[in-house]
């Protein structure tokens, strides 16, 4: 159990600590928790209300975490055949890997891109900052250009801005301006599982290259896939300013 501390105010709760650690975001921690992964002094804690303080001994699947001083921030550009994970089960390269030789830190991404996309994405061990921009309410923008292998129908900009339902989910645009006849830039808001692509299929299209160019105040710029940098103060604070939540 976790040990008694006389200064009850240096304890937070677990999930705000494996977030300080860089483990994932608090959200994410949370389940870590109920999954039965963390011990904290040899004994597996699954009660999210649990305290602990810096004297605690606290472990996910067996390794010992400690709180990360640095707060790291970075933007990659996220290539083609990435996953968006820790770990895949399947043996595909996860994008955090690209990273892992430069930072010791454990970072972990804020949202995602699928296999097929690349482009902006950004890495951290800061939970607060992650579970901030993550959220819908934060109704923070992300800018995409997407190119189709056929010529685009004529009002699927339009559609798209005024909303689309395809299967029952309702998939709407903050901005789709058309390019020209085979490219389309769409700004999301919210971003739903694979929304762009199930706009793009419900109107018969194939999706020929789908790139992140935008989050926030965060350009991807002259980043070459696989190629990261990292913010500046400035370019955090900003992004969280954008942050409506």
């Amino acid at each position: 159990m976790p040990a008694n501390n006389q200064n009850q105010s240096n304890e937070i709760r677990l999930q705000a600590y494996l977030a300080h650690c860089g483990v994932a975001s608090r959200r994410a921690s949370e389940k870590i928790i109920v999954d039965g992964r963390v011990a904290v002094n040899g004994a597996v804690v699954t009660e999210l209300g649990t305290k602990v303080s810096e004297k605690d001994v606290v472990t996910v699947d067996g390794k010992e975490i400690h709180l990360e001083e640095t707060k790291r921030y970075v933007l990659l550009n996220k290539p083609l055949g990435y996953v968006c994970s820790q770990s895949d089960e399947k043996g595909r390269p996860c994008a955090v890997e690209l990273l892992k030789e430069h930072y010791s830190e454990r970072l972990y991404n804020v949202g995602r891109l699928d296999m097929y996309s690349f482009g902006a994405i950004i890495f951290t061990n800061d939970g607060d900052f992650a579970a901030k921009l993550s959220h819908p309410s934060s109704e923070l923008e992300k800018e995409y250009i997407v190119e189709s292998s056929l010529p685009l129908p004529r009002y699927l900009a339009e559609d798209f801005e005024r909303g689309i339902r395809v299967d029952g989910v309702f998939y709407k645009a903050k901005v789709a301006e058309e390019l020209n006849a085979h490219r389309l830039r769409v700004v999301l808001i919210e971003g739903k599982n694979r929304e762009i692509r199930r706009v793009f299929e419900n109107a018969g299209l194939a999706i020929k290259k789908l790139c992140r160019v935008r989050i926030g105040n965060l350009e991807l710029g002259d980043l070459e896939p696989g190629e990261f940098r990292e913010l500046s103060a400035s370019e955090v604070k900003e992004l969280l300013k954008l942050c409506k939540n």
